[in-house]
This record gives C-alpha cells, sequence and structure tokens, in this order.
C-alpha cells in the first residue's frame, strides 16, 4: 500500500523520455544531477510498470511496458488501463471487470498478487506475466490510483511445464511395474499360494510395505501434477458427508488401533442432535455436497494418514457440522502440533515442518497440497488451527446443497454441472 497526498502526486512519476543516459559511460553524480532517481528506476527497470487512477485512466507507461504490451506511451496515456494491459486467462478469454485484477485492485485496500495471468499484446501475441498490484491510497484512506508491476515469465512458464510433463509421464509409467511387483509380493506371502519360511517371509514382507508406500509417491506425483494442470479426473455426484463420514471413521478406527490411538466421529451440535421428529425417533441431519466420493476419500484418509503420523498417544476425532449454506468438517488430533510459522506453508508442495518431533517421519509433502486442490475444485476451503504439544485441527468447508437441491441434481432429467477450480 502506497500513501500519498492525492491525485497531484501523479508528477512524481513524470519522466523525460527524451533524455537518455548511457549508464555505463556517466559517471554516477551525472547521473544523480540529470535524472531522479526514480526516473532512471522507471526507464532502466526488467519489469513493466503502469500507473492508473481510480477512474482506470492510465497515466504512465514504463519503456519495459511499452515493450511487453506494444503500445507506445504517445497512444496509451489517457485511455483505460484495461485496452492497453489486456489481461486475458490461458485460453486467451478476457477477464470480467469483477475478476480483472486491474479493476479489483481499484477496490482494495491491500496489494494484489498472480502469478497465472496473460497480457494480450497490441500484435494480438499471448505474454505470460506475474502481476503485482498495489493501491496508491491518499490520506483520507481512499483509492485514488494504483500502480502494476509485471514481468514476462512466458520462459519460466514453458519450462515448469515440462518438468510437469516429465513427471506426469514418469509416474503414469512407473505405477505400472510398481503395481505388478506389488502384486507378486502380495502372492508370495499369501499361505494358500506359497511356502516360506518365516525369515523369508520378514524380507518380503518389508519389501512389500516399501512397494506400496513408493506406488504411493507416484500416485501423489501424478495427482498434483494433474491438479495444477486441470486434468484431474473428477465424477461429482450428490453425497451425504454424514454417511460418508461414518463409513470412512469404521476403516479408520482399524488403522489408528495399530498405534493404540481412538477413532471418533461426532456429527453436528447438540442442537442438530437433540431434535426429534412428532413420533419421537431422533432425527439425522443430512449435509448434502456435490462432489467425487473417491476424492473426498482422498482428502479424509490424506489427513487422517497425517494426524496419525504425528500422534503418539490420544485419539483423532472426526467431526461434521455446517449451516444452510455450508458443510463442515474436520479432523482434529492430539499430537505435537504445528508451529505458528509452518501453519500458513502447509498446503505448499513439498512443504515439511522441520522440528526435533518431525523430522524423522516420512512422507512425499504432497498429500496436504493434493488436498487444498481437490477441495478448490468444489468451490470450498481448507485451512489449520494448531498449537505446539497441544494437536491440530484441520477444517473444511464446502458449499452445502438443500434437500431440494439434492434431489434435483439426482433427477435423471437434470443435466450436472461440471466442478471447476475457484475463481481468482
Amino acid at each position: 500500500m502506497i500513501n500519498i497526498g492525492g491525485p497531484k502526486s501523479f508528477i512524481m512519476f513524470g519522466f523525460n523520455k527524451k533524455k537518455k543516459i548511457d549508464s555505463q559511460s556517466a559517471p554516477a553524480g551525472d547521473l544523480a544531477m540529470d535524472q531522479k532517481p526514480f526516473e532512471i528506476i522507471i526507464q532502466n527497470i526488467e519489469d513493466g510498470v503502469v500507473l492508473f487512477d481510480s477512474q482506470g485512466t492510465l497515466k504512465l507507461l514504463s519503456p519495459s511496458a511499452e515493450k511487453i504490451t506494444g503500445w507506445n506511451t504517445k497512444d496509451a496515456v489517457g485511455i483505460n488501463v484495461k485496452q492497453v494491459v489486456q489481461l486475458v486467462n490461458g485460453k486467451g478469454e478476457a477477464y470480467a471487470d469483477a475478476d480483472n485484477p486491474l479493476m479489483k485492485i481499484l477496490k482494495s485496500n491491500n496489494p494484489i498478487r498472480d502469478n497465472e495471468d496473460y497480457i494480450m499484446s497490441r500484435s494480438k501475441s499471448q505474454v505470460a506475466v506475474s502481476l503485482s498490484l498495489s493501491p496508491i491510497i491518499n490520506e483520507a484512506g481512499a483509492t485514488t490510483a494504483a500502480v502494476a508491476v509485471f514481468r514476462d515469465v512466458t520462459q519460466e512458464r514453458a519450462q515448469d511445464q515440462q518438468r510437469k510433463d516429465f513427471v506426469s509421464t514418469a509416474s503414469h509409467e512407473m505405477r505400472t511395474p510398481v503395481a505388478e511387483i506389488e502384486g507378486y509380493l502380495s502372492l508370495a506371502l499369501n499361505e494358500k499360494v506359497a511356502t516360506i519360511d518365516e525369515k523369508a517371509r520378514g524380507f518380503i514382507d518389508k519389501a512389500y510395505a516399501s512397494t506400496r508406500h513408493l506406488g504411493k509417491l507416484f500416485q501423489d506425483l501424478l495427482t498434483s501434477t494433474r491438479a495444477e494442470d486441470g486434468s484431474l479426473v473428477d465424477n461429482p455426484v450428490v453425497i451425504d458427508m454424514g454417511e460418508t463420514l461414518e463409513k470412512l471413521t469404521d476403516g479408520l478406527k482399524i488403522i489408528g488401533q495399530k498405534k493404540n490411538l481412538l477413532t471418533e466421529f461426532v456429527i453436528g451440535s447438540s442442537t442438530l442432535i437433540n431434535a426429534t421428529s412428532e413420533n419421537g425417533q431422533m432425527l439425522k441431519p443430512f449435509y448434502y455436497v456435490y462432489a467425487d466420493p473417491e476424492r473426498i476419500e482422498q482428502v479424509i484418509n490424506n489427513i487422517y494418514d497425517n494426524a496419525m503420523k504425528y500422534t503418539n498417544q490420544g485419539k483423532i476425532t472426526i467431526g461434521l457440522t455446517g449451516n444452510d449454506k455450508v458443510v463442515q468438517f474436520y479432523i482434529k488430533d492430539t499430537g505435537v502440533g504445528i508451529p505458528e510459522g509452518d501453519a500458513s506453508h502447509l498446503f505448499q508442495k513439498f512443504y515439511r515442518v522441520d522440528s526435533t518431533a518431525t523430522r524423522t517421519i516420512g512422507g512425499s509433502g504432497l498429500g496436504l497440497f493434493i488436498c487444498k486442490k481437490i477441495i478448490e475444485l468444489y468451490k470450498g476451503r481448507i485451512w489449520v488451527e494448531s498449537e505446539v504439544d497441544k494437536g491440530s485441527t484441520f477444517f473444511i468447508n464446502l458449499p452445502r446443497l438443500s434437500s431440494q437441491q439434492a434431489a434435483d441434481l439426482n433427477s435423471p432429467n437434470t443435466i450436472k454441472p461440471t466442478a471447476k477450480p475457484l475463481d481468482k
């Protein structure tokens, strides 16, 4: 956020484009006398810089911005910034004003950053950019203008896509032989198929466990890559989260027992649980959502697996509640907890908490990243609240369907919507 006295402060950004100084030959003293520092920055910065007022009228276009957009200052200054800095998505589609960062910044007191945009140049070529916008605030707290800084990241994105393609292809190709090895090891451990002594059984059992772990790693790599490029397979249907979570908890209880951990399932608030019908029978609330059951199961399993890894004693609680608009479920543990500085980074790719209590625990560092991508696919939200030595609670919110909406979606005559990633 930049604080200035008012619109007159625009003059501080003015510079004489006709006058250029060779920074290689001119001494520093000459530069200081002939040009103000901000003029030197604007003239020589590699990033494109534009300044526009509260009406969206362009006031300044740096030389690098001219190069990226294909517009020159003479033609650009005085017209709407959207016409010069034409932001589009990866498909070349222009943003509506409600989604356009250039318009959103004029209604915000906070900076906006976006690394997924493109600029359609005047020659109709598409340039991948990293975008950063800052509002200019006057003494009254009103946004009087904004500065947008953008960098051409076409090459970086191309390299990143190549890495993603390699990981996706390698993970896909490696899954088949790993699955075959796992299958043969499983047969070797089957007493009805093979006879082996106890010592050999111990070796094969360890090899089987390691192979399963390797298979999950490849699966996580493949899923994370598909989640990033929008090709994640998704088959959403109407599901009741109460029934879904109850069934999943029954299976997870057995896994938790291996570490002597109690696993419990709780549903609703006291007012919901105590609601009764006219004949005195307990009413069970329905928490309908529109999602792929396999993806929801993947999220629950990933979070539960994390909870179990970092909980040595106590219990893991899977809970469900909600209101008219939101279904909220959570997984709470009594484990080691997460330091405050790490909590905000947990859902980043390959991020691992580095502490004495967690350093020896394995994992790909992709589980929570995948969870976030899946939940966002259904326009939901996931976050964590934690305290060191007191445990962690992972919360997930999903849009709730009314009984009528659920019935309509289940009707064979209804055109089913397709889940899409969260809007920017």
